[in-house]
């Protein structure tokens, strides 16, 4: 059989043999639920807190503003409709090129409490106009604004400092959604103004379904379930202490890697937009000052061959996502890039290729091959 090709590590990450290692061992060793109080109990709960210790130190805040979640979905959902339920949000700042969870939350909020919601424009690079923005702060209203770090289709970046000082000139809260470079960038709490983060452990090498919230220090929340003290009382039901265990150590392992990790990253990433332009004059990078593992392109394809473009690299064990939904059957191109490309450039294919340090450039070169015989 011949080698696959993974190159989609901004939809999920391989979960590394370290964080089996560790998870299998949880999962035999350490069953006792973390609420009782006898040995087993105790020695799971001591696992969830040194893990929340351990990610709190990474991230220089305090373990008590973390919460561990589902997912970084399950988080932002509950960071907008407290925000709005019960911190007296009046108005919702964002864009039309956050995740579906950020954008159909703040949509939802709109309808069902009248919030006032506006959206900072989008430049032709896809990133924010921080202008607009700052003259969005301006209206004297209880803000919150939700903007995300890093793109997840095009991988362009946010200036989250720029962001947190304007918020915090204007007394507006900040969401931002760190999912697609937490764990692959350093992020330090104590510098950034940010009152609310995301994070999702499959994005970094970890398992699905585990997350996590952090809360700045001194903001009030209300729970996001019902039923038991776990997670000071925000989130009741059962800790998943092995899904706890495995994001601790994806996350110790990203960060002790991570100049390195960033370093080989972004060569391969270069390589592979050499190799692109030196196979197709014609070719497209869509954004600018985008994240060093992510490259979103428009491929100058007829539409005969857009139709079969990602069935074709599929068979040929080579995996990528698609940007533009117009290739995939689907009625409606994708919202981020129809902020921000041409109806005609619409039309034609896009490709988004995200990288992680298990990549080489013979897996690039494999893409090149399949994308040349496509």
């Amino acid at each position: 059989m011949s080698k696959k090709v993974y190159l989609d590590s901004a939809a999920t990450t391989c979960l590394l043999p370290e964080v089996i290692d560790e998870m299998v061992q949880v999962l035999q060793n350490d069953y006792g639920n973390p609420s009782s109080t006898h040995s087993f109990g105790r020695s799971s709960k001591t696992l969830v807190e040194s893990s929340r210790k351990s990610i709190a130190k990474h991230l220089n805040c305090s373990s008590s503003e973390l919460i561990f979640t589902s997912s970084g979905t399950e988080a932002t959902n509950w960071i907008l409709n407290n925000a709005v339920k019960h911190n007296g949000i009046k108005r919702i700042i964002s864009s039309k090129i956050e995740h579906h969870a950020t954008l159909y939350t703040v949509l939802a909020l709109q309808k069902e409490y009248n919030i006032q919601l506006d959206f900072v424009n989008i430049l032709p690079t896809g990133s924010i106009d921080y202008n607009h923005l700052s003259e969005l702060l301006n209206q004297e209203i209880p803000t919150l604004v939700s903007l995300m770090h890093v793109n997840n289709e095009i991988g362009t970046q946010l200036d989250v400092s720029k962001v947190g000082k304007l918020c915090k000139e204007h007394k507006a809260l900040f969401h931002c959604d760190t999912v697609q470079s937490i764990g692959k960038s350093k992020i330090d709490l104590e510098l950034l103004p940010v009152d609310f983060l995301v994070a999702s452990a499959h994005k970094f090498h970890g398992p699905k379904g585990i997350g996590f919230a952090y809360v700045r220090k001194g903001i009030v929340m209300q729970p996001m379930t019902y039923g038991g003290a776990q997670e000071k009382g925000l989130r009741a039901g059962t800790e998943a202490v092995h899904q706890i265990a495995g994001m601790a150590k994806a996350f110790d392992l990203g960060h002790e890697n991570l100049e390195k990790d960033m370093a080989y990253i972004s060569d391969l990433k270069n390589y592979c937009i050499e190799q692109l332009l030196a196979n197709f004059p014609d070719i497209r990078i869509v954004g600018e000052n985008t994240f060093y593992n992510i490259i979103n392109f428009i491929l100058p394809f007829s539409e005969a061959k857009t139709a079969m473009m990602l069935f074709n690299l599929d068979i040929k064990g080579i995996a990528v996502s698609r940007g533009s939904a117009c290739q995939s059957g689907s009625v409606k191109p994708s919202h981020v890039l129809s902020e921000i490309l041409s109806d005609e450039n619409l039309k034609k294919p896009n490709l988004r290729v995200s990288f992680c340090h298990t990549n080489t450039k013979e897996d690039i070169d494999m893409l090149i091959e399949g994308l040349k015989s496509t």
